[in-house]
């Protein structure tokens, strides 16, 4: 398969009703075909890395093709145009998830990038930056104000929209995770603002109610 069109077809052949109605529940459009995880990743074991073919499949807009397209493509032949607008253009949030995890942090300019996105008007470039925020606080903290980080997260996550209040919670959660004297005020700002107090958890998960997932967290490193 080296063609748009042979890919494509695949994907089709591979399409699942039950997938497609996953994605349809979380906000995916009419543009998929519900292919499994597991089939994407078999696929992309048989292209391999193939930059130019990820480009035209991200066009697209279809999104498995974007799955695909998100584990061939190479990160580093992306310019910060090109991942801009890459970010801007897409509205389901599993496709944003899995271009922040194997793109954006693997980008050398996603600090620039981040930098810019925690101040844009655009929804999804607004998550991006807050998911790559909450990296950082996790793994590079050095020079964030992680003071300033819960000004804004206690003023403005209440009337965010529902995708950037997702990674915005995520930055609030890594905050009290890793930084014991910030812990109580997160902890106080998830129970005051209580959003996904009541998120329905499948057994064995954590839920991502920041001060559920704070303490869990915490007790799991000190055990």
């Amino acid at each position: 398969m080296t063609t748009v069109t042979e890919i494509l077809s695949k994907l089709e052949s591979l399409g699942n009703p039950k997938v497609r109605a996953h994605n349809a529940k979380y906000g995916a459009g009419s543009n998929q075909f519900g292919v499994k995880m597991g089939d994407i990743r078999a696929i992309a074991k048989t292209v391999k890395q193939n930059h130019l073919l990820a480009l035209q499949l991200w066009e697209t807009g279809n999104v498995d093709a974007r799955f695909l397209a998100i584990l061939i493509m190479n990160p580093k032949e992306l310019s910060i145009a090109e991942v801009d607008a890459m970010v801007r253009s897409e509205r389901f949030t599993h496709v944003a998830d899995w271009f922040s995890s194997y793109v954006l942090k693997q980008h050398p300019e996603h600090e620039a990038m981040r930098q810019t996105w925690m101040q844009s008007d655009d929804l999804m470039a607004e998550r991006a930056g807050w998911s790559l925020t909450a990296e950082r606080v996790a793994k590079n903290p050095q020079g964030l104000d992680l003071s300033a980080l819960l000004d804004r997260i206690e003023a403005e996550m209440p009337s965010a929209a529902p995708e950037v209040q997702w990674t915005m919670n995520t930055t609030l959660a890594q905050i009290g995770i890793c930084f014991a004297q910030h812990r109580q005020r997160a902890l106080s700002i998830g129970e005051r603002l209580g959003i996904y107090r009541d998120f329905p958890v499948s057994k064995g998960c954590t839920s991502p109610f920041a001060p559920i997932w704070i303490s869990e967290m915490v007790r799991r490193k000190e055990k």
